[in-house]
């Protein structure tokens, strides 16, 4: 069955409205259409399938990132915040931090200097 792409990308975009799709991969499932033929349409380089799919993911990580501030839940709260803080409050926020540098500032040592 032949195929056309203008069809093909207005099926795919409402899509991944309709089903908040993440991935290019998801998409073909909801395409009367196979695998191979989405590729064949290069529907995966369409910047308008690539951006649906950008605003489904920005949407989403709003959404989260706002219950996670209205929680309770301790863990939400702090991983919103390691999201958001300044890099010093990341580093005292975590329980694990190991500066590998001095003061901040790379460790810069030259390979092995002989002394005499």
């Amino acid at each position: 069955m032949a195929y056309k792409t203008k069809d093909l990308e207005k099926q795919a975009l409402k899509a991944i409205e309709k089903y908040k799709l993440f991935f290019i991969e998801d998409i073909v499932s909801y395409l009367p259409c196979s695998r191979q033929t989405f590729y064949t349409h290069q529907l995966d380089k369409l910047d308008s399938i690539k951006e649906a799919l950008q605003k489904v993911k920005t949407d989403i990580k709003v959404s989260m990132r706002s219950k996670w501030y209205k929680s309770e839940n301790a863990t939400l709260q702090i991983s919103l915040m390691k999201l958001i803080s300044s890099e010093d409050e990341r580093k005292r926020l975590s329980q694990t931090y190991n500066d590998l540098t001095t003061n901040g500032n790379d460790i810069n040592i030259s390979p092995i200097e002989w002394v005499e």
